[in-house]
């Protein structure tokens, strides 16, 4: 699975000190040294030998706007690359190569603006191969850059924090942190968080309010900068490990029960409230990158077109369509390595599968909480966008200004 930030935007934070050291690793709240990690949904399949390579690849940063981004695929061929702004959904013009096996933007792209880039191929035998990966370009010159998620004029669930991820340690947080104010138009009180040197979060003590809007304003030497986005519907989904069916409630109004099959016993699935961060249609997921592997030192799964994956949390964990399972697995028996797996079909073409309704149905920041897993350890709340896990007296000491 891609590993990658999800932190989207960027914020051009001018002069607001720090250090010229790299930020310190670490999950920063509570004792989580070592780091969360769960795989996707278990299973099988012949495997393609179709590779596909993204060039800058998942989570690059200041990436050159002059610079074309190339998609190559080795023993196969590409049969569909899009990239697209995601804030506005702005489709980039590219080339394909006559022969199928590279693909390359055309063009200038914009500055401080994040790309998603979404890959597909096959090989010989006609086996799909799937790529991803988010980027973000380059800031002006000189700049010291913050990552703010999430993007300006976007529409995002009630579970979104703002996130600010910098490219340096800092080293007088209540200074940065004082010069960020972060408020709402539903009047509640928003606060401040570091997870550690590099990162800064805001959020209000409950969800934030339907329809409200979250303005985030950076003051420097008299220089201001406006972001602003608007808070949607209320999309709260409760898994249910135990019963294995997620309930899907809409501004307080139960919508849908879906049968899911989620984390087996030996990988159960996180319990604790998640925040959906990125939508792919689909996506390569393998054991290895989450550290799964077999004795034989082979991937624990390799499933190169998981359809309708939503992530959840930065160490692995996804909600999305599995089409390999067979219908006697949901609602029946937990099966992944701690994913919440929904019935689908391959390609994920089925508009009436419940996998593809709920991704449709879905947008970023969305809540997705799991309860009654057998899982013992706490999900780190610096484990994607699981801020609300962290208990609100416990988060406004971690502010550098309250």
């Amino acid at each position: 699975m891609a590993t990658a930030g999800v932190l989207g935007g960027v914020l051009t934070l001018t002069a607001l000190g720090g250090t010229s050291n790299a930020a310190t690793s670490g999950n920063g709240a509570g004792d989580h040294s070592k780091p969360q990690a769960r795989g996707g949904q278990v299973g099988a399949q012949d495997a393609s030998d179709a590779r596909i390579r993204i060039t800058p690849g998942q989570g690059a940063y200041d990436v050159g706007i002059n610079h074309p981004v190339k998609v190559t695929v080795s023993n196969g061929k590409l049969t569909k690359v899009t990239m697209t702004a995601v804030a506005t959904g702005a489709e980039i013009p590219g080339t394909l190569s006559a022969d199928g096996t590279s693909w390359q933007s055309n063009g200038r792209l914009e500055r401080a603006t994040r790309y998603q880039v979404a890959a597909e191929g096959e090989d010989a035998k006609g086996r799909s191969a799937t790529g991803n990966a988010t980027i973000t370009t380059v800031s002006p010159a000189n700049d010291f850059i913050g990552h703010l998620s999430p993007e300006d004029g976007s529409i995002v669930g009630v579970g979104m924090p703002v996130t600010v991820s910098f490219d340096r340690a800092i080293s007088d947080k209540a200074a940065v942190e004082s010069e960020i104010q972060v408020s709402s138009s539903s009047g509640q009180r928003v606060v401040g968080h570091w997870f550690n040197d590099d990162r800064l979060d805001f959020r209000p003590e409950s969800y934030w309010k339907p329809g409200s809007t979250v303005t985030v304003k950076l003051t420097r030497n008299g220089i201001q900068k406006t972001v602003t986005f608007k808070i949607g519907r209320s999309q709260i989904s409760t898994v249910d490990v135990r019963t294995k069916q997620m309930t899907v409630v809409r501004d307080g109004k139960t919508i849908r029960t879906i049968p899911i099959s989620s984390g087996s016993p030996e990988h159960p699935t996180y319990n604790g409230r998640m925040v959906i961060s990125e939508k792919f249609r689909q996506i390569h997921m393998n054991g290895a990158s989450v550290g799964l592997t077999k004795q034989d030192g082979k991937p624990a799964y390799d499933i190169n077109d998981v359809p309708h994956a939503m992530r959840l949390t930065d160490s692995g964990t996804f909600i999305h369509g599995n089409y390999w399972g067979g219908d006697s697995i949901f609602g029946k028996v937990n099966t992944s390595h701690g994913c919440v797996g929904l019935p689908d079909v391959k390609g994920g073409g089925d508009g009436k599968q419940p996998a593809a309704w709920f991704f449709d149905n879905s947008m970023i920041g969305d809540v997705v909480m799991v309860k009654n897993s057998a899982d013992k350890t706490m999900l780190a709340p610096d484990n994607g966008l699981s801020d609300w896990n962290m208990p609100w007296t416990e988060w406004t000491a971690g502010s550098a200004t309250s």
